[in-house]
């Protein structure tokens, strides 16, 4: 262990302890000299104020009386977390983290200084993590700070939005409720003042947003968003109206039964080697597109409406090479 983490190592095992812990003991769980259990014991309790009592004998523990109120102060973790940290950190930034890259800039300064200090570490290797966007939109990030502060500060949100089905601009205004990043772009689950309901807006088509100094959100509960936005497939997915039955190819088997299609989802393999998936839906767009993707390995088996609707989109398809 490096000085941080046997200080933290230390601190839990005399926090925990109910009895005196010996210096052989602390030795053994600590992994280093008698000398260093001394010297960071001197450390907890002279630098940190560690209610620290006991002696060399008897061994050591924290008073009964101050155990419970004392804490390690500062940021403690150890280099493996740490690294954890930064990378997630150089994940959003190279992911088109926008804003949140930059407002954790400072704190991606700190942990490179704290990896410096305690594990020898001068830089972090951006280039041995690979990050490969798919099909992510730019967005304004002077809009995407605002509605990122109004779902943190709970303030309502007012917006200009274009809808991709009509691009035509409507004003908004809304009591944010989260931020969902969902397949590489940004999406706000919002109720909507306007319509009386819950919406998701792509952060991608809002512009002039403007965060209300005065007027508090409108809470929905977290039960009622994942029933209204969460219970079909896709980011617009709304109540579900029923479900689908999608059975793959054999070949296509072994990829589709290690997918997340949806929470609720039910996946079986049948006795030929295919996969027979079923989903919740209540828009069909977004789930034929993603069934077509798979092209001759997936057929739709009911309902017979959602069936027939992909035939019609394949032969639209076909026609465009006749």
């Amino acid at each position: 262990m490096d000085r941080y983490e046997r200080i933290t190592a230390l601190h839990r095992l005399l926090k925990a302890a109910r009895y005196p812990v010996t210096v052989a003991t602390l030795q053994d769980k600590l992994g280093c000299s008698r000398a260093t259990v001394y010297r960071d014991l001197a450390f907890l309790r002279d630098a940190l104020m560690a209610p620290i009592e006991g002696d060399g004998e008897a061994g050591f523990r924290y008073q009964a009386d101050e155990s419970d109120r004392f804490e390690l102060p500062g940021l403690w973790l150890s280099s493996e977390e740490l690294h954890a940290l930064l990378a997630s950190q150089h994940l959003l930034a190279r992911t088109g983290g926008g804003m949140l890259s930059s407002v954790l800039a400072p704190l991606q300064q700190r942990i490179e200084g704290l990896l410096a200090a305690q594990a020898g570490v001068s830089s972090w290797p951006v280039d041995r993590v690979r990050v490969i966007p798919h099909r992510g939109r730019k967005f304004d990030e002077a809009s995407f700070r605002s509605v990122a502060s109004a779902v943190l500060e709970r303030r309502q949100l007012t917006f200009e939005y274009r809808a991709r089905s009509t691009d035509e601009p409507t004003r908004r205004t809304v009591s944010p409720q989260r931020l969902t990043h969902y397949r590489d772009n940004w999406y706000l689950d919002a109720w909507d003042h306007d319509r009386d309901a819950l919406r998701s807006f792509a952060v991608d088509r809002i512009n002039k947003a403007k965060v209300s100094a005065e007027v508090a959100a409108r809470d929905v509960a977290d039960a009622e968003l994942d029933e209204q936005l969460g219970a079909s497939y896709g980011i617009f997915s709304g109540p579900p109206k029923g479900w689908a039955t999608i059975v793959f190819s054999a070949k296509a088997a072994r990829w589709v039964a290690d997918e997340h299609w949806h929470s609720k989802q039910q996946g079986r393999f049948l006795a030929d080697g295919r996969y027979e998936l079923k989903v919740p839906y209540s828009v069909s767009r977004e789930l034929l597109m993603d069934v077509l993707h798979y092209g001759s390995d997936a057929e739709i088996i009911e309902p017979v409406m959602l069936r027939e609707q992909a035939k019609a989109l394949l032969a639209l398809a076909l026609s465009s090479y006749e």
